[in-house]
């Protein structure tokens, strides 16, 4: 399904990393099929080539290439290697989200069976990463893993949509798009629409390529993003017990109502049922956010454990750098 195996460098064989001749490299996607050891090499004698060429300016951009970090090229290797699991993540998490959209704009939406697709085809591709790491001699340890793992669910997040990252080609890991709006999910019921649409709809952010970190600089970063996105988290929680409460109370004043009001009983009916459906609702939304909270506290007691794992990546992180 793709030319990765064939396309090993030779640059150090050849006397060095990027003066060997390498057999098979015409594009900027040959670089990213290749084994992560020889993508300096591929990259120097990819760009030496097109400038022999006369083709300055294409030589240019090869040599501005940066090396993907391991996580990334894990996730790329699935892209070229394993295609159709692939797209069925993002395929995945493009269900997901239509479903979530039809929920949102008060239709009906399959999200659980969209969540269970999407935890599914990510499981899939993560053991696919996994494979790819330990054929190539690299440690799919639990830190590399969730690196792993994270970026898959991003791209899910992203689906086929025009702002998605370069699938294939990703040289860092991926964040999730748009967490910072996760309490936008909870419904306004007091700010509907006259049609009863939600007024908020949660918006996600277009990717953009962030300057790599390595060692206890990333990791930082990403116990910074695990407080953000637990933080919402918990605000959804709270807004969607406030909203819980307020719906209770709406249900009771519509069952008062209905034993007073005996001449307007079918109206009285008709409110309470409506209420109803709508605390039905809210609770779920209640359940939803009460478990994502708990995931995201899971998390954030991990990045302890990420820090330990960070200070033994920062110097494999600097043996890589200085390869480049």
């Amino acid at each position: 399904m793709t030319k990765g195996k064939g396309q090993r460098a030779k640059g150090k064989a050849d006397g060095g990393e990027g003066r060997g001749e390498i057999q098979g490299i015409e594009s900027i996607d040959d670089l990213y099929r290749l084994p992560l050891s020889e993508f300096t090499a591929g990259r120097n004698a990819l760009a030496a080539r097109l400038r022999k060429s006369g083709k300055a300016a294409e030589a240019d951009q090869v040599r501005s290439l940066v090396k993907p970090s391991i996580p990334a090229w894990a996730v790329n290797q699935v892209y070229w290697k394993h295609r159709e699991a692939f797209d069925r993540l993002l395929d995945a998490g493009d269900r997901l989200r239509k479903a979530q959209s039809s929920t949102l704009a008060g239709k009906s939406g399959d999200v659980r069976g969209a969540l269970d697709a999407v935890r599914e085809s990510l499981s899939e591709a993560s053991r696919l990463a996994a494979g790819e790491l330990e054929a190539a001699g690299h440690n799919a340890s639990a830190g590399a893993m969730r690196a792993v793992t994270a970026t898959l669910e991003a791209l899910s997040a992203y689906g086929s949509g025009p702002d998605a990252p370069p699938a294939g080609r990703l040289v860092d890991e991926v964040d999730p798009p748009g967490f910072e709006t996760l309490a936008a999910l909870v419904p306004n019921h007091g700010g509907s629409n006259a049609k009863g649409a939600p007024s908020r709809v949660l918006q996600f952010q277009p990717y953009a390529p962030v300057k790599r970190k390595t060692g206890a600089g990333r990791d930082e970063r990403r116990e910074e993003e695990r407080r953000a996105r637990l933080a919402a988290a918990k605000a959804a929680v709270e807004e969607a017990e406030r909203n819980l409460r307020e719906a209770r109370s709406a249900a009771q004043d519509a069952q008062a109502s209905l034993k007073k009001a005996a001449a307007a009983a079918k109206e009285t009916e008709e409110a309470m049922i409506e209420a109803e459906r709508v605390l039905d609702r809210t609770a779920k939304e209640a359940h939803a956010a009460r478990q994502l909270a708990r995931r995201l506290a899971a998390e954030a007691e991990a990045a302890a454990q990420a820090v330990e794992d960070a200070e033994r990546a920062l110097a494999r992180a600097r043996k890589e750098a200085s390869e480049i």
